[in-house]
């Protein structure tokens, strides 16, 4: 367990020093969460170690989430002062997550019918 949390906190702490040293607007961790993402690919997936430690991550995920609800409550006034700009930031994002979701599965689908027909005439 503890090879496997030491291998995602340094693809986080790769994903940050990318970030910062490059000044890029996306958080060091969601870099790190794809770097670590393209190496399991390469790799041809996780470990069972690192399945096991995710699956245990996973479990405790609430625990997460407590420093965020901390950092909310700490920012309350910005978050009044500027509840509208941020609601139709969340709105509009959503909106569009869910629709180019939506667009890519029903691409997948007809992809996926339309190499089921190919193979089925072969």
């Amino acid at each position: 367990m503890l090879a496997a949390l030491t291998q995602i906190l340094l693809f986080q702490l790769t994903g940050e020093i990318i970030s910062r040293g490059l000044g890029l607007p996306v958080p060091g961790p969601v870099l790190g969460l794809l770097l670590l993402f393209l190496f399991l690919l390469l790799r041809g997936g996780p470990s069972p170690e690192l399945q096991q430690t995710a699956q245990q991550l996973l479990q405790h995920l609430s625990l997460l989430f407590v420093p965020a609800g901390t950092g909310i409550l700490l920012h309350i006034s910005t978050l009044e002062r500027e509840w509208l700009p941020i609601t139709v930031a969340m709105v509009v994002s959503t909106l569009l997550a869910m629709s180019v979701t939506a667009l890519t599965i029903q691409f997948l689908a007809r992809r996926q019918t339309r190499s089921d027909s190919g193979s089925a005439m072969s």
